[in-house]
């Protein structure tokens, strides 16, 4: 591991972090918050959407505030690995800052784009070996393809992740361009495939609220991409044929952006930390 630069805020310190991954084969890159609190603290993973960068969250979400009150780290890694030598494409939504958080099956993209893996698996050694994350309370979360990898990934992993929130999640992948494109680049042709994948087979298959708490979203209704990509509705639909609890939050004036984010980000936090501490 390797700091790049730190900074202090909120009497925390922010980190930025360069490390090797197993998973991706490749140098990635995270911003790890931690406030001036003793002992294990509870933990928020954030992940960012398509041409993101760890930057992204840590600049502009405004989080960081509430989070030393809480006394909450916060992580925020890279949407992908990058490099001369890591697969892109000219279009912004596949390829490096378009990983949907999956393991890769199909060339050029599975020697590097296992993000699925870097995140349940290099990413909790770093932070767990290396800051004061307590392994049993930590939270996910995440912005449009992150949101999806933040249901995706929190729904099949509750011994990891306690506490599950997204903002204009992409819940459908199968039922929308974008996922039905980054999924026939980097997964093939089979659907069930696909289905390890989509948060609405996801919740189907591993929801509940005997294995869940309560999901949050927040969608803002004048978002561009919220008919076109997004579609909570059908979320919502999935979580109560099994009976998951989930408050989906509808915005009206907000779109897709940051600004939107940061006006509720700390609804987010308070929502995790009462998950995690009661």
């Amino acid at each position: 591991m390797q700091a790049l630069k730190t900074h202090r805020l909120f009497g925390g310190t922010l980190s930025y972090i360069q490390h090797d991954s197993a998973a991706t084969k490749t140098p990635m890159r995270l911003t790890v918050f931690v406030p001036n609190k003793i002992g294990r603290l509870p933990t928020l993973t954030w992940l960012s959407g398509l041409t993101c960068t760890e930057d992204n969250f840590t600049t502009k979400a405004g989080a960081y505030k509430l989070a030393a009150e809480l006394g909450m780290v916060i992580v925020a890694p890279d949407t992908s690995p990058r490099g001369g030598n890591v697969p892109n494409d000219d279009a912004y939504d596949l390829g490096q800052g378009a990983s949907f958080y999956l393991d890769a099956t199909q060339s050029p993209w599975s020697e590097h784009f296992n993000m699925y893996s870097y995140i349940i698996k290099d990413l909790q050694k770093l932070i767990v070996e290396n800051f004061p994350v307590d392994r049993d309370r930590q939270a996910i979360s995440g912005h449009s393809m992150g949101g999806h990898g933040a249901l995706t990934i929190g729904l099949k992993h509750p011994e990891l992740f306690k506490s599950i929130s997204a903002f204009a999640p992409i819940v459908a992948p199968m039922q929308v361009p974008w996922g039905q494109k980054s999924f026939t680049n980097y997964l093939g042709e089979s659907h069930s495939n696909w289905k390890k994948y989509d948060a609405c087979e996801l919740v189907k298959k591993y929801g509940g609220t005997k294995k869940h708490n309560k999901i949050l979203i927040d969608q803002g209704l004048a978002d561009d991409f919220y008919e076109t990509e997004l579609k909570p509705d059908l979320f919502q639909k999935a979580c109560n044929e099994v009976e998951q609890k989930l408050e989906l939050r509808l915005q009206k004036g907000y779109g897709h952006s940051y600004f939107f984010i940061s006006s509720f980000i700390d609804d987010h936090l308070h929502f995790h930390h009462s998950n995690l501490c009661g």
